[in-house]
């Protein structure tokens, strides 16, 4: 090990506190390598965790370029090494991967490899998943490894504690999964409700203009424009519902893609023009993407159904160190100074709290007749 006992100590226990400050399960395996690599001072690592078809249901390294990963192409297959670490569930440290029997080679595009420590991650009897280093980064006599059964040692340690990292941000997603389906439950029995009163007022009211048609011919115009006016009610829930109840699919697109799509749902359902604008984001932290994609749908509804504009602008744009969201409207607009009645009536301690739950700032800007600017910021991307 190139750390004295005190360091390796330290440097062991940073890379579990690190592991312990993530939820989500991809954070988790971002931290796991990244601590791995930096722990035993290799120039690669890698986590797979398996899928039920031979494959890969994730995979994630450290080490690679984004350019570099892009050019190696699709997923690796669980074979050779790969397999090993899955199935014969004990560390493989070898002095070149190259030479081992089971190699079958890599892409093109892969760096080039040569000594190598692996092992599986276990929990309980089950391998979720395995952990791979390579080329340390040390001098190496010819044919022999680099990594020393003292790094086999620390990794061990590394990868039991990554078990528990891993499972435990696993049981975290499930719940807000849980949590997810009980709120769309939630406001489906809301859509319900909302609608059916809406369209009982519908009936009645239409009712009551077809009596009056004949012999009051006033009141029953009075009527009818009561009718429209409950249809466009009835047709704003049901256009806010679909869009509460649209899986978000970021753990699979990521927040561009979400918001891009989002964004078309409510371009093509309303009658102002929505649009949207990114330039240089990458992937944020899962807790940043969600909060984001949460307070550009409040912004939004509230452009939508409050400002009365013509025009709605999204852009999510890198701006130094930082991400910024920014949802502007051509609407009424409000006088700041009445911020706080505004805020209840359109949910800013809600985009508030999302956004300095997730160290962001938010600011907001509008006047009478000048429309609104949501922009919220957060660090990192």
């Amino acid at each position: 090990m190139s750390h004295g006992p005190r360091s390796g100590l330290s440097a062991v226990s940073s890379a579990l506190l690190a592991m312990s400050r993530h939820l989500e399960v991809r954070d988790v395996l971002k931290t796991i390598v990244a601590s791995a690599r930096e722990l035993l001072d290799a120039e690669y690592a890698a986590l797979g965790v398996p899928d039920d078809h031979g494959g890969f249901a994730q995979f994630v390294v450290d080490g690679v370029s984004d350019a570099q990963w892009k050019a190696i192409g699709p997923l690796p297959r669980q074979h050779g090494i790969l397999a090993a670490m899955l199935h014969e569930a004990k560390p493989e440290r070898l002095a070149d991967v190259r030479e081992d029997p089971r190699f079958e080679g890599w892409p093109a595009a892969h760096p080039d490899m040569s000594d190598f420590l692996g092992l599986p991650i276990r929990d309980g009897d089950e391998i979720i998943g395995a952990l791979f280093l390579a080329n340390k980064r040390c001098p190496k006599p010819e044919g022999s490894c680099g990594f020393t059964t003292e790094d086999e040692e620390l990794l061990t340690i590394l990868a039991q504690h990554a078990a528990i990292a891993l499972t435990n941000a696993r049981l975290y997603e499930r719940s807000r999964e849980l949590t997810i389906a009980e709120e769309r439950s939630r406001l489906a029995h809301e859509l319900h409700d909302a609608v059916s009163q809406k369209l009982f007022s519908l009936r009645l009211t239409a009712q009551a203009a077809a009596a009056l048609v004949d012999r009051d011919p006033l009141r029953a115009k009075g009527e009818l424009q009561q009718v429209a006016a409950l249809a466009a009610e009835a047709a704003d829930e049901l256009r806010a519902a679909v869009v509460e109840l649209r899986p978000a699919a970021l753990d699979e697109d990521g927040l561009v893609a979400t918001l891009r799509t989002h964004i078309q749902v409510l371009d093509r359902a309303h009658a102002a023009r929505v649009t949207f604008d990114s330039r240089g984001v990458r992937a944020l932290p899962a807790a940043q993407e969600e909060a984001m994609l949460r307070v550009a749908q409040e912004a939004l509804h509230n452009a939508l159904r409050h400002s009365g504009g013509s025009r709605v602008d999204v852009t999510l744009v890198k701006c130094g160190p930082d991400v910024v969201l920014r949802v502007t409207d051509d609407g009424s607009g409000f006088e700041p100074a009445s911020i706080r009645r505004a805020g209840r009536h359109l949910g800013l301690v809600s985009m508030r709290d999302r956004t300095s739950g997730v160290g962001g700032t938010l600011t907001v800007e509008s006047a009478p007749g000048k429309g609104t600017t949501i922009e919220m910021e957060v660090p990192g991307g």
